[in-house]
C-alpha cells in the first residue's frame, strides 16, 4: 500500500511543497504514524496527509518510478531501525505555476531548470504505486552472419559503441570465424572494453608524423624513465594506482576490525599509493553527477589497489571556457558565452563541479587538500581554443600494506564477489561516450553514459574493504576492482583473466525492476566492488557487510576455462560466452597518421601607457592567478585528522601553499607530499616547452616539503588532448618527448596515469577544441611532516630569488598574455642548462629547508614573480619591498612565468644559505626585505621608478575580486558581502593560553596502568571516528569502535562498561530528513537502543561528547542543554547562515562552564577546525536561551580578531548567536560542539599557530581529552 505525506517548509514564501511517498509493509498503527510525521518534518514545519495545492494546478516532479532512489534507500534503513513497516520512501516536489513573487516560471520553464530527465519525471497525477508497468527490454542478437559488417555497423550507431572501421572489420571475422551471431549484450561489452578509454590504443599506437614511422609509442616514451630506474616504485603501469615503497608505521586501527573492538597499534611496513583521473565528458553534460562520481571512482582505484587500500586525502583540477559573469569583467574573455542545449556552460560546470568534488569528499570523508583552476578561452593562430570540454581532475593519496601490494591470481572455485549499491540505468556506455568528440553522437546516449553519485552507499562499502585490509596477514580479499566505465562487465572481466568464471546476472541486486539484462551487466552505477574471496573466508566477510549494512552478493565462481560466461537463471539463457583471449589479449596496434600543421604566433604587444599596477589587477582576476577561496572554503580539508599541509596558510589562512602533506599515523612524523603541474596555455605556444614548465611547476611546489630524495619522486601524468584532429597528434609526441627527457634528467619517473583523447566538443555549428593539457601529479615520501615551509611571510627577514630561466624573460603563454587577449610567441621554458639548475635548485631549496633557514617559500608560476611576492605577502598579512636594477621591460621582469622560487630568510641565515646554495652549485639574488609588522604595502621599485606600492589589505580585494564573485553565485551574497570586509580589515585572531599543555610523551607513559573504556558511536556515514578515537586513545583512555548496527543487531547489548560516550562527525545517512535526525531515530523510539541509553546518561560516573554531527545528534535526543524541554521548543542546529558547507580555521574562546571536558582551559583563544553545513544554534524558546545563559551552560564561542565573542562572518562560520560554539549540562558531563578538536590534538595538525605557540609541548585540544582521562579517575 502507498500513502502519501505533504511538507510545507516553514517560511517558504511561494506555493511549494513535498510529498513523500510511503509504500507499506502494512497499514501504520497510530503511533507509528507519528513516528514517521517526526521522522519527515522539521518541528516547524507542516505535516499533513492533504496536500496543500491541488493536484490540477502544480507540477509534480519526483524520481522515476521504476527506480529506487539512494534517498529511499537510506530512509528505508532509518526506518527499519526505529521498527517502522516501511518498504519505500519516494519525495517530489510540488510546484505551483507563476506564483514566484521574484520570478515568474510557467510550466515549460520549471520543468527545463528542475527535471533531471536521467533520474526523473513529470508526475501527471499523484501516485498511486510505484509500478511504472515498464517491462525490461529483451536479450537481442545481432545477424553479423547474415549481414556481416553491415549489422555491426547498424549495432554501432544505434548503441553507441564508439567503434572505427577496424574495429568494426575486426569483430565481424571474430564471429564469423566462431560460427554465431552476438548478443547486444556481448557487443556493448566488447564496445566498451575496447574503446579508447580503455585500451589506449593512441598511445599504444604506431606514430605516423610526417610520413616517417615514429620508433616509439606514446606508452613507451612515458614508461622509459620509470623503465631505466624504478628506484622505490613497488606498481607501475598496472592496478589501480601506483604505489611506492614507505616506511614501519606504528599503524592506529581496531584490534578486531570487522566486528566490536577496542582501537590499538601495531608497527607495519606501510607504502603510499597515487592514481589520479579526469571525468570530462560526463562534468561536460551534467557538471555535479559529473564531477562527484568522478571523485568517487578515483576514490574507488585508491581503495581497490593491490589486496585493499586506505583513501587518506584527495585533490582536485578545473579548466574550464571563459566565464562570462554577469555584470563581471574578466580580462581577455573576447570570446565564448554561447547558451548550448547539449551541455553546461563553463560556469556552471565550475561551480556545479567543484560543488559535486566536495559534496562527494565532504560525504566519504576524504579530506581535499590541493588542486588547479584556470579558465581560458582565445582565437590562436586562426582558430578557437577554449575549454568548452572541460577538464574535471581528480587525484588522491593513499597508503596500502605491504603484505596487500600485489593481488592475488585467480583460482578455480574462487568466488566472485560484489559489494555496494544495487544496480541502476545510469552511465551506460560511459567508456565509449567519453572517447568520443562530444557532439557526434545521439544526444540521449550522451546523457545516458552519465552517472549519479551515492557517497553514503561509497563510505559503506569502504568500510568493508577497509576492515578487510587492517586484518592484516588475515585479509579476505584476494583480489579487488572498482566498478566503473563498463560496469560489471568490465569489473568483473577483470577480476576473472586469464581464468574465467561463470556468474548469473539476475544475483545483482537492482534498484529498478525494468532495467534489461545489457543495463545490468553493462551500466556503471557506480559506488561497487567486484572482489575474489575464498569460499572458506565468505562468512566472515559476509558478516562484516552486514555490520556496515552492504549489499554482498555472490555472483558466481571462477571456473579456470578462460571464458567470461553470464547466465540468466530467469530464463536459463546465456546472454554473455566469451573468450577472455579474444576480448582481453592483445590486438594488432592501430597506426595513427598526422602532419605537422602550419602555426604561426605573433610577439605580444603591451599597450601603450598600461601601468603594472593596472596590469596586476587585470592577472589577478584570472581564476588561475586569483584566490581558489570560492573552491577551498566549502569542502572539508581537515577530516582523518592525517592532514599536516593544506591550501590555505598564515594567520588568515589565505589559500596558496604550494604542496599537500599527509601524515602516515598518528604516532609519527613520517608521511608523504605531493605537488601539482600543468601549463596548458604555454603548449599552445610550444608543446615541448609546455611539458617541460609542468614538469618544473610541480617540482618548485614540491620543493616546499622536505621529501627523502628527489629520486624517489614518482608521477602520474594525465593526458587531455584532441589527439586524433589534425595536426594535434605531433603536439602530444612532442610534448610526451619533451616530458620524458626532462625526467630523466632529473632523475624522476612517471608510474602511471591516464589519457582522454576527445577533448573538443561541437558548439552550434563549430568544432571548439579544448587547449592541450598535461597534469603531473608528483609525489614521495616525506621523513618529517613538520619539516615544510609555506609561502606566507613571517616579517622582519630578506627575499631572496632562485631564477631558473637564466636570461630569458619570454611571456608567452602567461597570465598576462592572456588578460591582454593574447597568447604569444615565445613560451617559457628550460633548457638543458636550466633543467640542471632546476635539479640543483631543488636539492638546495631542500637543505635550507631541513636546516631551518628559509621562514616562507613560493614558486613561481602563473602571474610571474609580481603575483608570487604579492601572495606571500597577503598570505602573511605583511608588507615587502622588492628592488631591481635591471635595465628590462618591467612587464616582462615581473609577469614572465619563467621558473623561479622566491624565499624568505632571517638576515642572520644569509651566510649560511650562501654556503648551502654554493654546496649545490646555485646562486640567489637577494631582491627585497620584508616588513616587521603586520600590514603595510607591497613596494616595487626599478632603480628609482616605482612600479607598485600598494597596500597588502587592498590587493588582497583585488586578488579576490573573481572569487567573491563566484562566491556570490554560490553562497548567500551577505556573508560573501561580510568576509569581503574582512579582507579590507586585514586584522587577524590573537590567541591565548590560560595553561600549560601537559608533554605527551609523559603523559602518555604515565596513564599505561589504567584505560577507561570510551565507545565511539558511529552510523552510516560518520567519518570522523578515526581521529576521535586516536585523540582519546592520546590522552590514555581505551576508545572502542562501536557501530548502531552493534546495537540494534545485538553484537552490543549494553554500555554498562563504558565510562565515555562520543559521537564523532559525517553525515550520517546522508543526512537524510534533516543533520542526525536518522541517527537520533532508533535512539529515540527503539524500545531496547533507548534503554541502553538512558541508563549511561544516568549513571554518574559517565560523560559524553558530541561533535559535528555527533552535537546534531545529541540536540536531536534533546540531551542537551537539559533533558525535559519540549520538542517544539529544542535547541537545533540548522543550516549555515551562508547557505552552505564551511570548511575554516577559526578562533574559539573558552568560557567558564560546568563542563568537564574543558576545566583549567578558560579564558583560552584557540584555533580549531570546522567542517559542516548545518552549524547554526536555534533556540525557539528564548527563555531556553536564557537557562543557557544563566547556568552558564555556554563552554565555548566564536570568536574575532579583538578575542571577543561574534556573530559576524567568517569569523562565526555559521551564524549562531552571541557566537556560540557548544553547549554543555548543567552537570558538565555532556557536551556537545560543532568545531573538531579532535583534528588538532597534534601540534602538527594546526595549519597555522603563533610563534608563542610553537615551543609548546603539546597541542593545547590535548588537554580536553586529558580532561576526561583524570575525570574518570577521580570517578
Amino acid at each position: 500500500m502507498l500513502m502519501r505525506l505533504y511538507r510545507r517548509p516553514s517560511g517558504q514564501k511561494h506555493s511549494f511543497e513535498e510529498c513523500f511517498y510511503v509504500e507499506l509493509q502494512r497499514a501504520l498503527a497510530p503511533n507509528e504514524l507519528d513516528l514517521l510525521k517526526w521522522l519527515i518534518s522539521d518541528p516547524l514545519d507542516n505535516i499533513s496527509v492533504e496536500p496543500g495545492l491541488k493536484d490540477a494546478e502544480v507540477v509534480e516532479i519526483g524520481p522515476r518510478l521504476s527506480v529506487e532512489t539512494p534517498f529511499s534507500s537510506s530512509a528505508v534503513a532509518i526506518c527499519q531501525s526505529m521498527g517502522l513497516p516501511v518498504r519505500r520512501i519516494e519525495k517530489s516536489s510540488r510546484y505551483q505555476p507563476g506564483t514566484w513573487p521574484d520570478i515568474d516560471l510557467d510550466t515549460d520553464e520549471i520543468i527545463q531548470h528542475i527535471l533531471d530527465p536521467m533520474t526523473q519525471e513529470v508526475y501527471g497525477s499523484s501516485l498511486t504505486t510505484f509500478d511504472s508497468g515498464l517491462k525490461p527490454e529483451p536479450v537481442r542478437t545481432v545477424p553479423v552472419l547474415e549481414q556481416d559488417e553491415k549489422a555491426l555497423r547498424e549495432a554501432n550507431t544505434k548503441l553507441g559503441l564508439g567503434m572505427d572501421d577496424w574495429d568494426i572489420a575486426h569483430w565481424t571475422e571474430l564471429f564469423k570465424r566462431l560460427g554465431r551471431n552476438p548478443t547486444d549484450v556481448e557487443l556493448f561489452q566488447i564496445g566498451n572494453g575496447n574503446s579508447e578509454h580503455s585500451r589506449h590504443w593512441f598511445f599504444r599506437g604506431i606514430q605516423v608524423i610526417n610520413g616517417k614511422v615514429m620508433p616509439e609509442t606514446l606508452m613507451d616514451i612515458v614508461k622509459e624513465p620509470w623503465k631505466r630506474d624504478p628506484n622505490n616504485s613497488l606498481i607501475a603501469f598496472h592496478d589501480n594506482a601506483g604505489v611506492i615503497r614507505g616506511c614501519e608505521v606504528e599503524v592506529f586501527l581496531p584490534r578486531m576490525p570487522g566486528q566490536p573492538s577496542a582501537f590499538g597499534t601495531k608497527n607495519l611496513l606501510q607504502h603510499i599509493t597515487a592514481t589520479a583521473e579526469t571525468h570530462n565528458h560526463p562534468t561536460l553534460v551534467a557538471p555535479f553527477p559529473g564531477a562527484e562520481t568522478g571523485a568517487g571512482g578515483r576514490i574507488r582505484d585508491n581503495r581497490a589497489v593491490g589486496r585493499g587500500g586506505l583513501v587518506h586525502v584527495g585533490l582536485s583540477g578545473y579548466c574550464v571556457g571563459n566565464l562570462h559573469i554577469r555584470d563581471f569583467n574578466i580580462p581577455g574573455e573576447t570570446i565564448g558565452g554561447e547558451i548550448s542545449p547539449r551541455h553546461a556552460s563553463p560556469l556552471d560546470i565550475l561551480i556545479e563541479g567543484s560543488n559535486g568534488v566536495s559534496d562527494y569528499g565532504n560525504k566519504i570523508g576524504e579530506p581535499l587538500i590541493g588542486g588547479f583552476c584556470r579558465s581560458f578561452g582565445l582565437m590562436v593562430s586562426g582558430a578557437r581554443r577554449e575549454f568548452r570540454k572541460p577538464v574535471l581532475y581528480t587525484a588522491g593519496i593513499g597508503r596500502v600494506l605491504d603484505n596487500h601490494v600485489q593481488k592475488r591470481s585467480p583460482e578455480k572455485g574462487m568466488l566472485v564477489v560484489r559489494i555496494g549499491g544495487p544496480a541502476f540505468r545510469i552511465g551506460v556506455g560511459g567508456g565509449s561516450a567519453s572517447s568520443m568528440i562530444h557532439g557526434v553522437q545521439d544526444e540521449g546516449l550522451d546523457f545516458k553514459s552519465v552517472q549519479r553519485g551515492n557517497a553514503e552507499m561509497e563510505n559503506r562499502a569502504n568500510r568493508v574493504i577497509q576492515a578487510c585490509a587492517e586484518m592484516c596477514g588475515g585479509n579476505l580479499i584476494e583480489s579487488i576492482h572498482d566498478q566503473g566505465a563498463g560496469g560489471p562487465s568490465n569489473v568483473l572481466t577483470e577480476l576473472m583473466e586469464p581464468s574465467g568464471g561463470k556468474v548469473d546476472i539476475r544475483k545483482i541486486t537492482v534498484g529498478d525492476q525494468t532495467m534489461s539484462v545489457l543495463e545490468i551487466w553493462v551500466a556503471e552505477y557506480q559506488e561497487g566492488y567486484g572482489l575474489l574471496v575464498r569460499p572458506e573466508n565468505f562468512e566472515m566477510f559476509e558478516s562484516i557487510c552486514q555490520r556496515e549494512r552492504v549489499n554482498c552478493e555472490v555472483l558466481g565462481v571462477i571456473t579456470g576455462d578462460g571464458n567470461v560466461v553470464v547466465e540468466d537463471s530467469a530464463d536459463n539463457t546465456t546472454p554473455v560466452n566469451l573468450s577472455l583471449k579474444n576480448i582481453l589479449s592483445e590486438m594488432p596496434r592501430k597506426r595513427f597518421a598526422s602532419e605537422s600543421p602550419r602555426v604561426v604566433h605573433k610577439p605580444i604587444v603591451v599597450p601603450e601607457g598600461l601601468t603594472v599596477d593596472e596590469a596586476l589587477q587585470m592577472v589577478f582576476k584570472l581564476p588561475q592567478v586569483g584566490s581558489k577561496g570560492f573552491l577551498v572554503r566549502k569542502v572539508d580539508r581537515s577530516v582523518t585528522g592525517l592532514v599536516a599541509r593544506q591550501q590555505c596558510c598564515g594567520p588568515n589562512q589565505v589559500p596558496v601553499a604550494d604542496v599537500a602533506v599527509t601524515a602516515d599515523g598518528y604516532f609519527g612524523l613520517t608521511g608523504a607530499a605531493t605537488a601539482l603541474g600543468e601549463q596548458p596555455i604555454k603548449m599552445l605556444v610550444s608543446p615541448a616547452a609546455g611539458a617541460r614548465m609542468a614538469v618544473a611547476e610541480m617540482l618548485t611546489n614540491l620543493a616546499s616539503a622536505c621529501i627523502t630524495r628527489l629520486s624517489d619522486v614518482k608521477c602520474r601524468a594525465n593526458w587531455m588532448w584532441a589527439a586524433k584532429l589534425p595536426g594535434e597528434g605531433v603536439f602530444l609526441y612532442d610534448a610526451a618527448v619533451a616530458m620524458r627527457d626532462i625526467m630523466l634528467r632529473l632523475g624522476i619517473a612517471i608510474d602511471g596515469g591516464k589519457d582522454s583523447l576527445s577533448m573538443a566538443t561541437q558548439v552550434g555549428s563549430d568544432l571548439v577544441v579544448s587547449p592541450g593539457e598535461l597534469a603531473i601529479l608528483g609525489y614521495a615520501p616525506v621523513p618529517d611532516i613538520t619539516k615544510v615551509v609555506t609561502p606566507d611571510l613571517k616579517g622582519g627577514g630578506c627575499l631572496g630569488f632562485i631564477n631558473l630561466g637564466g636570461p630569458y624573460r619570454r611571456l608567452g603563454g602567461s597570465a598576462l598574455a592572456q588578460a591582454l587577449g593574447q597568447v604569444g610567441d615565445e613560451s617559457p621554458d628550460l633548457d638543458l642548462n636550466g633543467v640542471s639548475y632546476l635539479r640543483y635548485a631543488f636539492e638546495a631549496v631542500q637543505e635550507l629547508i631541513d636546516k631551518e633557514l628559509i621562514t616562507a617559500y613560493h614558486d613561481v608560476s602563473d602571474g610571474g614573480l609580481i603575483a608570487a611576492a604579492a601572495e606571500m605577502c597577503i598570505a602573511g598579512n605583511r608588507g615587502a619591498c622588492l628592488r631591481y636594477n635591471r635595465g628590462i621591460d618591467p612587464f616582462s621582469e615581473l609577469f614572465c612565468e619563467e621558473a623561479g622560487m622566491l624565499f624568505e630568510f632571517a638576515p642572520k641565515s644569509r651566510g649560511a644559505i650562501t654556503r648551502v646554495m654554493n654546496k649545490h652549485g646555485m646562486f640567489y639574488d637577494q631582491i627585497g626585505t620584508v616588513d616587521a609588522k603586520e600590514g603595510g604595502n607591497l613596494c616595487i621599485l626599478n632603480s628609482t621608478t616605482r612600479l607598485l606600492d600598494r597596500k597588502v589589505t587592498e590587493l588582497r580585494q583585488w586578488w579576490e575580486a573573481t572569487s567573491t564573485r563566484l562566491e556570490r553565485l554560490q553562497a548567500n551574497p551577505d556573508t560573501v558581502e561580510a568576509e569581503n570586509r574582512s579582507h579590507a580589515d586585514g586584522r587577524t585572531i590573537q590567541y591565548e593560553l590560560s595553561f600549560v599543555p601537559k608533554s605527551l610523551s609523559l603523559f602518555v607513559r604515565s596513564v599505561q596502568s589504567h584505560k577507561p573504556k570510551v565507545a565511539i558511536l558511529r552510523e552510516e556515514g560518520t567519518n570522523g571516528d578515526r581521529e576521535m578515537a586516536a585523540a582519546l586513545y592520546t590522552a590514555g583512555l581505551e576508545p572502542w569502535d562501536i557501530t548502531m548496527s552493534d546495537l540494534l543487531d545485538g553484537r552490543v547489548t549494553s554500555l554498562d562498561d563504558f565510562r565515555g560516550l562520543v559521537n564523532p562527525g559525517g553525515f550520517s545517512y546522508a543526512d537524510v530528513f534533516g543533520s542526525a535526525k536518522g541517527w537520533a531515530g532508533p535512539i529515540r523510539f527503539n524500545p531496547r537502543v533507548k534503554a541502553m541509553f538512558d541508563s549511561f546518561h544516568d549513571r554518574q560516573e559517565t560523560f559524553s561528547l558530541g561533535v559535528c554531527n555527533g552535537c546534531q545528534l545529541m540536540a536531536n535526543i534533546g540531551w542537551l542543554p537539559y533533558q525535559g524541554i519540549p520538542e517544539a521548543l529544542q535547541p537545533r542546529l540548522v543550516h549555515n547562515q551562508s547557505g552552505r558547507f564551511e570548511s575554516r580555521w577559526v578562533g574559539v574562546k573558552i568560557l567558564k562552564s560546568p563542563s568537564i571536558l574543558l576545566q583549567g582551559m578558560e579564558e583560552s583563544v584557540l584555533g580549531i577546525w570546522v567542517a559542516h553545513g548545518e552549524g547554526r544554534f536555534l533556540f525557539p524558546d528564548p527563555h531556553v536561551a536564557d537557562e543557557i545563559r544563566k547556568q552558564e551552560l555556554i563552554p565555548l564561542v566564536y570568536v574575532g580578531p579583538d578575542s571577543e565573542a561574534t556573530e559576524t562572518y567568517p569569523y562565526n562560520p555559521n551564524g549562531s548567536p552571541e557566537g556560540w560554539a557548544a553547549l554543555c549540562t548543567p552537570d558538565g558531563r555532556h557536551l556537545a560542539m560543532m568545531p573538531h578538536p579532535e583534528r588538532c590534538f597534534l601540534k602538527w595538525q594546526w595549519p597555522w599557530m603563533p610563534e608563542k605557540f610553537r615551543e609548546l609541548n603539546a597541542s593545547p585540544w590535548l588537554q580536553m581529552f586529558q580532561n576526561a582521562y583524570d575525570w574518570c579517575l577521580r570517578g
